[in-house]
């Protein structure tokens, strides 16, 4: 019976002592030991919170542990509460707790998730999710590229036609194909004319003539005979008799049959219109010969690329069918028209052929450079996003912090933009997923605008990109 009793008194005893004790706790230290509310969020819609664990109902993905909030309740107690908004609809905000129009029960926003100046905070497990990545600005020479097809040409200021000024038999061919190459003052062929026969005669008379003159003493008869000789052989060099040709005549005194005619220029003969015995009439179309040791090539370009072309650029162009060499020249003239069907203007370049690997008529992908900045400091074009008529940049400013800014850009060469104001050399931007941070900094201007706070800050997460445009009107509730 003693030991009942005993154990009795000391249970009563305990209990005295424990409510003692629980009655005397500060009540700070309650606080310091209440049990903090874990907040779960979508890692792809932020937006979309629940107090426990679960599935988001925009994209099914698992939600996470809301790591920020956790911290922040620990370490200062109650956090104070911005203002309410919708899941599901971010323009519907209230003041208080409630119920969307969907019939979704309101979030609460924290002032300490905000920033002012439109910099946005995101978690560092979000950022990793969503695949950003930076690239630091840096100043380097730009360089425009203009690609495009050309085709091998002829240089016409290296092309001759070659005809007689007399009438005439063709008694021998000496080049007597298309595409035969001939040197400077080959022989081509050989012509009978009654009047070069009838030439050379006339001059081995006026030269005897003269001959006999020479002792005569009247100095205007030998004065006469000289001019004889001099228009009976410049008549002959008229009707492209050689020097060496008249000389031999006059060394010899045998007047020739026929006479030959030469290549006035070394080259290809590209067109041919004679044949062995033909009757040939002054000025016909005998040969044509074409220098192919520099050819020219042709290309398009498209009437936006124009600009960035200019006679004395170096150019490169390669063959298909010899893929890893690599032909140098340059662009010799830009014609100052626009082909009206096409919308593109002719560019004519000169490269040098000494191998005759280039032919006529032959397709190649030529490459202009055009240098159009000297040191320009640039970002890449995937980096920048066009929003009408502004362009955006996300800067990196560390520890999950991020900065949309407007710039201004220049011109795009190869990849890249000049940027000519609003960005500085050293800084980081974003160059993945800034189309879902620059978003969820435009949403978070329009709901500063609707609850009237200009010193608001924007809310951590991510949104769709059509919320990027302004609200005509702002659902406000008050509850």
């Amino acid at each position: 019976m003693l030991k009942y009793i005993i154990i009795v008194a000391a249970s009563l005893i305990t209990g005295f002592a424990a409510a003692n004790w629980l009655l005397n706790v500060p009540a700070n230290d309650t606080h310091e030991h209440e049990q903090v509310e874990d907040t779960y969020r979508c890692p792809m819609h932020p937006a979309v919170v629940s107090d426990r664990p679960g599935s988001c109902l925009v994209c099914s993905m698992d939600l996470v542990k809301d790591q920020t909030e956790t911290t922040t309740s620990s370490m200062t107690g109650e956090r104070q509460i911005a203002h309410w908004r919708a899941p599901m609809d971010p323009n519907y905000t209230a003041d208080g707790p409630g119920t969307s129009p969907m019939g979704m029960d309101l979030i609460p926003v924290y002032t300490d998730e905000l920033s002012a100046s439109g910099i946005v905070h995101i978690d560092p497990v979000v950022v990793q999710n969503i695949g950003v990545k930076t690239q630091l600005i840096r100043r380097q020479v730009l360089n425009r590229t203009v690609r495009t097809v050309g085709r091998v040409d002829y240089d016409e200021t290296r092309m001759t036609d070659v005809n007689t000024k007399i009438a005439g038999w063709v008694e021998k061919l000496h080049v007597d194909y298309t595409g035969q190459l001939v040197e400077k003052g080959q022989p081509l062929l050989e012509i009978y004319s009654p009047q070069l026969v009838a030439a050379q005669e006339e001059y081995l008379t006026v030269l005897d003539h003269k001959r006999r003159l020479e002792t005569s003493a009247d100095e205007d008869a030998r004065q006469g005979g000289v001019d004889l000789l001099h228009a009976s052989m410049q008549r002959l060099h008229h009707w492209d008799v050689t020097g060496p040709q008249i000389r031999e005549l006059r060394r010899t005194g045998q007047v020739k049959r026929t006479m030959t005619v030469y290549s006035p220029q070394e080259g290809a003969v590209v067109h041919k219109a004679v044949f062995a015995g033909a009757h040939i009439m002054p000025g016909q179309h005998l040969y044509r010969i074409a220098e192919l040791s520099p050819v020219w090539v042709y290309a398009d370009v498209y009437e936006y690329q124009s600009p960035w072309v200019r006679e004395g650029m170096e150019v490169q162009m390669e063959l298909s069918y010899v893929p890893g060499k690599q032909f140098s020249g340059t662009v010799d003239h830009v014609f100052p028209f626009l082909e009206p069907k096409t919308r593109t203007v002719k560019v004519r370049m000169s490269f040098p052929n000494p191998d005759l690997e280039l032919k006529p008529e032959m397709y190649a992908n030529v490459t202009i450079h055009s240098p159009a900045s000297e040191e320009a400091l640039v970002v890449a074009v995937q980096s920048i996003i066009h929003s009408g008529e502004r362009y955006v940049a996300v800067v990196s400013l560390g520890d999950g912090r991020f900065q949309p800014r407007d710039i201004i850009i220049g011109v795009e060469a190869d990849g890249w933009y000049e940027v000519l104001e609003g960005l500085r050399e050293g800084e980081r931007i974003v160059t993945s997923a800034q189309f879902l941070i620059d978003s969820e900094s435009n949403l978070k201007a329009a709901v500063r605008a609707m609850v009237g706070e200009d010193d608001a800050e924007t809310e951590v997460g991510l949104v769709d990109d059509s919320l990027e445009a302004p609200m005509s009107h702002t659902q406000h509730a008050n509850h």
